[in-house]
């Protein structure tokens, strides 16, 4: 079954903003009209694809994940994406071309710390590049990828867009370390 792309776009959005949201919130992070989004939440209840944890909060479903086309998380798994990696696989991060800073990631939790401290320049060369998708990957982490991807595609810059990668990296580590039985 296929979901209409306005539909998608709001799951898309209720899934990177990660935690029950009022439909307003969702409505202004889509570009969408309260009433239309409003609609479209009811429909996507009725499918079973969101929720509300509590009146006029609505939050993505498992099965809303699914239809997104994200892969279900295991213990295993979330242990091979929060594993520590020899320093050939580790996120090395760079300036520019050819100036490197010397400060690398050897694991996902280390990312979460190392990007608090970069310069926002970098962060910003590697989003645009692909390079972070590229890396979470790479560590098997599809959804982090995915995530990586529509905040690239929102157009952020500076320190609005590392407190976002910041967030969704620290969410996604907790995620992952419940998970793992941490």
């Amino acid at each position: 079954m296929s979901i209409s792309p306005v539909k998608r776009l709001i799951l898309e959005t209720m899934w990177l903003i990660d935690k029950p949201a009022k439909a307003t919130e969702i409505a202004k992070d889509v570009g969408v009209q309260f009433p239309a989004v409003m609609m479209h939440l009811v429909g996507l209840a009725k499918s079973e694809y969101v929720k509300s944890p509590s009146k006029g909060l609505y939050v993505i479903t498992e099965k809303g994940k699914k239809m997104l086309g994200l892969p279900e998380v295991d213990k295993e798994k979330a242990s091979e994406i929060l594993a520590y990696l020899p320093a050939e696989k580790a996120f090395h991060f760079y300036a520019d071309y050819g100036k490197p800073l010397n400060v690398f990631a050897a694991s996902l939790g280390d990312f979460c710390e190392k990007i608090k401290d970069i310069d926002p320049s970098s962060i910003e060369f590697h989003l645009h590049r692909g390079d972070f998708e590229a890396w979470f990957t790479g560590l098997g982490d599809l959804e982090l990828a995915r995530k990586t991807l529509l905040i690239r595609e929102q157009k952020m810059f500076g320190e609005e867009l590392r407190k976002k990668l910041c967030e969704i990296v620290r969410a996604r580590c907790e995620e992952l370390a419940k998970l793992r039985g941490a």
